[in-house]
């Protein structure tokens, strides 16, 4: 992924995460600036049928909706699935937002990804997840609107609206911004019950 898709990916996970969940600003010990969000939504569907040649799953889902899943050749224990399991899918998202301060050398952009699965013979199940942390410069405020304008590590800009215009108080610019956004999904298979 090149640094400006990065950013911008970035930039709106965070605008769409700060609707999403109210983000709160608040202070560390040293005073720096700092907002933090996360939350976890998890799900429960069950299989209603199964074609093991052609890979194929139906879930129902908690509110009666069938759904036809393709379940790619990395699911190795397919055929321990069995019509009435409950597929359980937890995704976890959080947001971090950090100004860094006066001085201190600004953090390298950085990602890292896992992946784990479960043992042949098992139930299929996987967890995985990555992380992204970017630092940006503030260019631009306009309270009246609720923007803020910021610099990333390419020199590209971009304009975000601020889910709360409050934290634009916390800025100014010229600030330099660490963003790390965290995305996590984990899916287990359960013997019906």
């Amino acid at each position: 992924m090149h640094m400006k898709q990065m950013v911008a990916g970035l930039a709106m996970a965070g605008v769409v995460l700060a609707g999403a969940t109210g983000l709160r600003a608040a202070e560390t010990q040293s005073g720096t600036p700092t907002v933090k969000r996360a939350r976890v939504v998890t799900t429960t569907a069950t299989v209603v049928a199964i074609d093991l040649d052609k890979r194929i799953v139906t879930l129902k889902g908690p509110k009666g909706n069938e759904m036809e899943v393709a379940v790619g050749d990395r699911v190795k224990n397919l055929p321990q699935v069995q019509v009435g399991d409950q597929v359980i899918v937890k995704y976890y998202e959080a947001l971090a937002l950090r100004v860094v301060p006066p001085g201190e050398a600004p953090p390298a952009a950085s990602a890292s990804s896992a992946l784990a699965t479960a043992e042949p013979g098992q139930k299929p199940a996987a967890v995985g997840g990555h992380e992204v942390s970017v630092t940006v410069t503030i260019e631009a405020i306009n309270l009246k609107a609720g923007t803020a304008t910021f610099k990333g590590p390419e020199g590209h800009s971009t304009t975000v609206k601020a889910a709360d215009p409050k934290n634009l108080k916390l800025i100014k610019v010229g600030d330099q911004v660490e963003i790390t956004y965290t995305e996590a999904l984990a899916i287990s298979v359960h013997k019906a019950k």
